[in-house]
């Protein structure tokens, strides 16, 4: 679609790519490219105005915020395999002891990297709503002059612009107004600015005639809106015993589904010439 849109006819891109400088698609975004940002600067400065290589640069840009959507979601899901993984087959306490029966919580190196990396999953995946909300803007408000390399419309967008594009609001979406992403933006923000989602990050085992028969990890109490229960400084009450370990392949999927259904549905819209917000 981008290609398309900044070329008007994507073989005309394909042939333009053929002859391009490798350094358009990798100089400022990619590892490859050893370009200094002033050398890349220089070497700009030295191509004749051409609106064939400002459209191919800002080309590579989108691509970029693609890229950024799908590097994002494959991360979200090696850290799901992972946080299962140890989950399920390291021992949350080293070395093994003998257990009385009951319920009891482990805290240990273990359940530390378990927290660690549910909480980058809520993270990630608010990434991914930032990252969806550039990728729909850009799209939206894509740049038709190319007397010089423009800059990205998208270029300090963030979720909470979503009102500024088509999509704001639309059910099965992740730009739907709900508790399902209310959830993910309160678990985020509290990750990320206000602390731990315990102050004392623990696993519970529940032990039967010295066997573990259940393992499971507790978040805290939200409310029907998906904010956390809060009373003046407390925000992490834990009376409805939500385990996340059961709930969050069920979230993961919902996530993926509504992203599907949003880009799916932005592809609809461009088809039909829909481009702006409302």
């Amino acid at each position: 679609m981008f290609a398309t849109k900044v070329f008007g006819d994507i073989s005309i891109f394909h042939a333009f790519s053929k002859s391009c400088p490798e350094f358009f698609a990798t100089s400022g975004m990619n590892s490859e490219s050893t370009l200094s940002k002033g050398e890349f600067e220089e070497l700009l400065n030295r191509l004749p105005p051409n609106e064939y290589t400002y459209r191919a640069l800002y080309l590579y840009d989108c691509f970029k915020l693609v890229s950024g959507v799908q590097e994002c979601s494959k991360e979200v899901m090696q850290l799901q395999g992972e946080f299962y993984y140890s989950f399920n087959f390291e021992e949350f306490f080293y070395p093994k002891i003998e257990e009385p029966d009951g319920t009891r919580y482990v805290t240990s190196p273990i359940v530390t990297k378990l927290y660690a990396m549910l909480g980058f999953i809520y993270i990630r995946l608010h990434s991914l709503l930032d990252y969806t909300t550039k990728l729909v803007f850009e799209i939206e408000k894509i740049k038709t002059n190319f007397d010089s390399y423009p800059r990205l419309a998208s270029k300090n967008t963030m979720y909470s612009h979503k009102k500024n594009t088509s999509l704001d609001n639309v059910s099965n979406t992740i730009f739907e107004s709900c508790a399902f992403i209310n959830e993910i933006e309160a678990i985020r923000n509290h990750v990320i600015h206000n602390g731990l989602l315990d102050d004392l990050p623990k696993a519970y085992k529940v032990i039967v005639q010295g066997e573990c028969v259940e393992k499971f990890i507790l978040l805290p109490d939200r409310n029907e809106s998906g904010w956390f229960e809060s009373y003046k400084n407390r925000n992490l009450f834990y009376s409805r015993e939500y385990k996340i370990n059961e709930k969050l392949p069920a979230i993961i999927s919902e996530f993926q589904n509504r992203l599907v259904n949003t880009l799916e549905l932005l592809l609809e819209r461009q088809a039909a010439g829909i481009e702006t917000g409302s």
